[in-house]
């Protein structure tokens, strides 16, 4: 992107008050090396492909995966176990649509306090990109709610701080379960009170 940027500039077809460097900040992810611990190559036979892991877990369950194994920029190992535990939370989620409508709020209070730091630590970690960890707070916040139940503004939020991570599984929970209009990805992002934290 940034050769692409600099020739364009170079050739005057992008406007120069926009200067000739294409981004204030570039983060390079840490390389995935294979199970063995070994640069993905086909030398050592150990390359993983997203063709490899959709047709068995789905799209949804690669991307929330690669999110959460580890801080963006740090080198980290592939793991299908890894990618197994990722389906089984997604699947958690999945029941929890469709289970949770149902169900009464039990310690509303305690629910209310941890939906609103979930939406702090998630709206926060994006921008930052510590995807695991936002990751990892969904996966406290669906504890807490397979617990002690949920009502249709508690869904809808959990879906909302889900899309960025399994935008394929939010769509169709917003759209299919909540009944909210298409699309869950032009919905306002949810917001903390700082007095329920």
């Amino acid at each position: 992107a940034r050769f692409v940027w600099k020739f364009l500039y170079d050739e005057g077809l992008i406007d120069s008050s926009l200067g000739d460097e294409p981004f204030l900040k570039l983060r390079a992810p840490g390389w995935i090396l294979g199970e063995d611990s070994r640069k993905m190559s086909k030398r050592w036979g150990n390359v993983v492909t997203p063709d490899d892991i959709i047709p068995k877990f789905g799209a949804d369950t690669l991307r929330v995966y690669e999110m959460f194994m580890g801080p963006f920029e740090v080198m980290k190992p592939w793991s299908m176990a890894g990618v197994e535990g990722a389906s089984r939370f997604l699947g958690r989620v999945w029941r929890l649509f469709q289970q949770g409508r149902d169900v009464a709020v039990k310690d509303a209070p305690f629910v209310r306090s941890k939906l609103h730091q979930t939406i702090k630590k998630v709206t926060e970690d994006i921008p930052q990109m510590k995807f695991n960890t936002a990751i990892s707070a969904l996966m406290e916040l669906v504890n807490t709610l397979t617990e002690h139940g949920v009502d249709k503004d508690i869904l809808k939020t959990l879906c909302l701080l889900l899309a960025p991570f399994a935008p394929h599984l939010a769509e169709e929970v917003w759209v299919e379960v909540l009944g909210e209009p298409f699309s869950v990805h032009q919905a306002s992002w949810p917001t903390y009170d700082a007095k329920f934290i």
